[in-house]
């Protein structure tokens, strides 16, 4: 008999086959999840679900960045103590509060959505890269800081950016290589972080 069929409750396989389906989780952990669930109070089952329900169906992602945000244009583009000359190019939402938790950056952000990856069928009109060049060109850009995980992909990326933005006049500049090769820029610690942000340097290709 197979694990799929020894649930005593369709309604439990059914939970489970949904619960398995997120990064990371098997089906054991998927299991130990949903019976710690029915463990739980119903109103805090209610509350989870109806919180994930919210964010699925109301989220929005800014207008100017395409950070995550509540509103059109999120806390970070809309802070007039920022420096909108600078903006930070990065892969994902998850880097943007990796880059905030260190308070070395006080500029805007960039979030690209992924990064170049033929292997994947990802592709320069597969990010937000063109947003990007449209919002250099529009003036008011200082710095472009290129702030993406030291990986093969990330230097392609970083290499198509930096040919995009040449002829704009802007500085274009890279983070400091304090990030292991290979590392992902959210999982590096918040110290080594700031430092690579502070020791930034010109781009070279």
């Amino acid at each position: 008999m197979s694990f799929a069929q020894q649930y005593p409750s369709h309604l439990l396989q059914q939970a489970v086959n949904e619960m398995s389906r997120l990064p990371g989780i098997g089906r054991k952990t998927a299991l130990r999840l949903v019976l710690h669930m029915l463990r739980m109070d119903p109103n805090q089952v209610d509350s989870l679900a109806n919180s994930l329900s919210q964010l699925v169906h109301e989220v929005r992602y800014c207008n100017v960045c395409h950070n995550i945000s509540d509103v059109e244009t999120c806390a970070i583009c809309s802070d007039s103590r920022r420096d909108a000359a600078l903006v930070c190019v990065v892969e994902n939402v998850q880097d943007v509060m990796a880059i905030e938790q260190t308070q070395q950056y006080k500029g805007l952000y960039h979030v690209l959505g992924g990064v170049i990856s033929p292997m994947d069928g990802i592709g320069p009109s597969n990010l937000e890269i063109q947003s990007l060049i449209d919002r250099v060109r529009a003036g008011g850009v200082r710095e472009v800081i290129l702030a993406l995980s030291p990986t093969m992909e990330g230097d392609t990326t970083n290499f198509y950016i930096y040919r995009k933005l040449q002829d704009t006049g802007v500085d274009v500049t890279v983070i400091a290589r304090g990030v292991a090769q290979n590392d992902e820029l959210q999982y590096t610690d918040e110290v080594t972080l700031g430092r690579a942000l502070v020791g930034r340097i010109p781009y070279t290709a």
